[in-house]
């Protein structure tokens, strides 16, 4: 009905399709094609390959199919969609101008003042090169980002459902282009309700299968600039997410004792009593050394650090760790969680990323992102600043871990007979204070694209600020708090 609703808005002569089926023929013969691949329900393995014929599950004897009453037709119980990448990477050299701009990290970059303005510019780009020269020689083969979050589909509604996308960026690209939306390829559809979470790996097997035989043996692509054909190869420099993703895509849990992937097992943690919770300690061992904060004890854990830094692992330490995680099998079955050794230290798997043959040797395989992260602190920040319930960290269990670990006095719970108090901290703002902050904020002006309208989220009765997006908050915590603590 829409199709021809369309048709009759067009002038005489159209050639809309006049069916949902034509305009899909269509597509398939531009290539914009998909490959829909059943799943078992518990995540455990995917119906593919030598598993494409089996009716259930081989480990958990889960049906594959649903089943649904009255139906005479086969639904499975998940699809996981697969968009190949190996046309996506063709397609970038149909068109002469992107064939062009596939070349300018090597031919047309003109920069070379160690300042970092693009991921060519980065000491992993540069190492991966010298490891590599014969992929380096050609500037054609492309290098890629991936980056992968869960969200729900459904917005706002109350319905509980995480869908996880697989996405990639390709780095060949000058900077002004390569994270834009028409050169973002969406190369996986992970379906919900709940997140893959470890079982991720087994979603992620055809992209990883594709990014293996496109470093080994590469496709062969029409290159529209020099009208030639040329091998393409590719490579997959590192991952990109926030830190619970983390998890995931490298195996390493980062909860726990040794939550801290960088410092990995010499990571320095405590346990608060009455918090209960982790809390890590050693963050100050990265500060240089003779740092007026390493002498401090009233505003940390009430020691001195002297300790250096913790030493970077190489790829071939990692692999030394990763042989003693063996016995994992992936899947979401009740009573079958896996308990970790001693040896096998926070590693909750081997990635799957780890079969493509270059994954070992690069200098850093997982990025945070930044901006999703601040998004967390920004919350926490102004919960804790105006007090907001649910937001604030400052709580009577916090107090009451500084007065069990000897540090910050002023903020220790003061006792009554039976009755506890707890003191309004210097940071905390009062009522006047936080409506002062609500009005200034509420007439903010920025210059046009620099930022979205703030004061939308301000609400001054209740004095309350929220509903900021992520850049919001990175405008508030590097511009307007600042500008707000000098004012007071």
């Amino acid at each position: 009905m829409m199709i021809d609703l369309m048709r009759r808005a067009l002038p005489d002569g159209e050639t809309l399709p006049r069916l949902y089926y034509e305009a899909k023929r269509v597509r398939q013969g531009l290539g914009f094609r998909y490959e829909s691949i059943h799943a078992c329900k518990n995540d455990c393995v995917l119906f593919w390959k030598e598993q494409a014929d089996k009716e259930e599950c081989p480990q958990c004897k889960t049906s594959r199919w649903s089943n649904v009453k009255g139906s005479g037709k086969k639904i499975p119980q998940k699809v996981l969609l697969y968009f190949p990448i190996k046309p996506r990477l063709q397609r970038l050299f149909m068109s002469k101008d992107t064939a062009k701009n596939m070349r300018w990290h090597k031919d047309e970059r003109q920069h070379d003042d160690n300042a970092l303005r693009h991921p060519t510019d980065s000491i992993v780009w540069k190492e991966f090169d010298k490891e590599h020269d014969w992929f380096a020689q050609d500037s054609r083969n492309v290098r890629l980002g991936l980056a992968s979050d869960g969200f729900n589909p459904f917005g706002n509604m109350s319905t509980s459902y995480s869908i996880w996308p697989v996405v990639l960026m390709p780095y060949n690209l000058p900077p002004w282009k390569c994270m834009k939306d028409p050169h973002i390829m969406l190369l996986l559809l992970i379906p919900g309700p709940t997140a893959p979470g470890n079982e991720i790996d087994v979603y992620l097997r055809p992209l990883v299968d594709d990014l293996h035989e496109l470093w080994n043996e590469g496709v062969i692509t029409y290159d529209a600039l020099t009208q030639q054909t040329f091998k393409l190869h590719a490579a997959l420099l590192w991952t990109i997410n926030d830190f619970p993703a983390y998890a995931n895509l490298s195996g390493w849990s980062t909860k726990g004792k040794l939550g801290c992937p960088v410092c990995n097992k010499d990571t320095t943690y405590k346990w608060l009593k009455y918090g209960g919770k982790v809390c890590y300690m050693g963050h100050r061992r990265f500060l240089p050394q003779g740092h007026v904060w390493r002498k401090n004890k009233s505003l940390f854990d009430g020691t001195e650090e002297h300790r250096m830094k913790p030493k970077e692992l190489s790829g071939d330490q990692l692999l030394q760790q990763l042989m003693h995680v063996t016995d994992v099998q992936f899947g979401k079955v009740c009573g079958t969680k896996r308990k970790r050794t001693d040896d096998e230290l926070n590693w909750m798997k081997k990635s799957i990323f780890f079969k493509l043959p270059y994954w070992s040797t690069l200098k850093l395989r997982r990025n945070l992102d930044v901006m999703h992260i601040e998004k967390n602190i920004c919350d926490s920040v102004l919960g804790t600043l105006m007090n907001i319930d649910g937001k604030t960290k400052d709580t009577a269990k916090a107090r009451m871990d500084l007065y069990e670990m000897g540090i910050r006095k002023e903020l220790h719970l003061q006792t009554n007979g039976a009755a506890r108090s707890m003191l309004l901290a210097k940071y905390t703002l009062t009522q006047d204070e936080k409506k002062t902050l609500c009005d200034w904020l509420k007439g903010v002006k920025f210059p046009d694209g620099y930022a979205s309208n703030i004061g939308r989220c301000v609400n001054k009765l209740p004095s309350k600020i929220s509903g900021m997006k992520s850049h919001d908050c990175h405008v508030f915590l590097q511009c307007l708090l600042p500008i707000a603590i000098c004012g007071y």
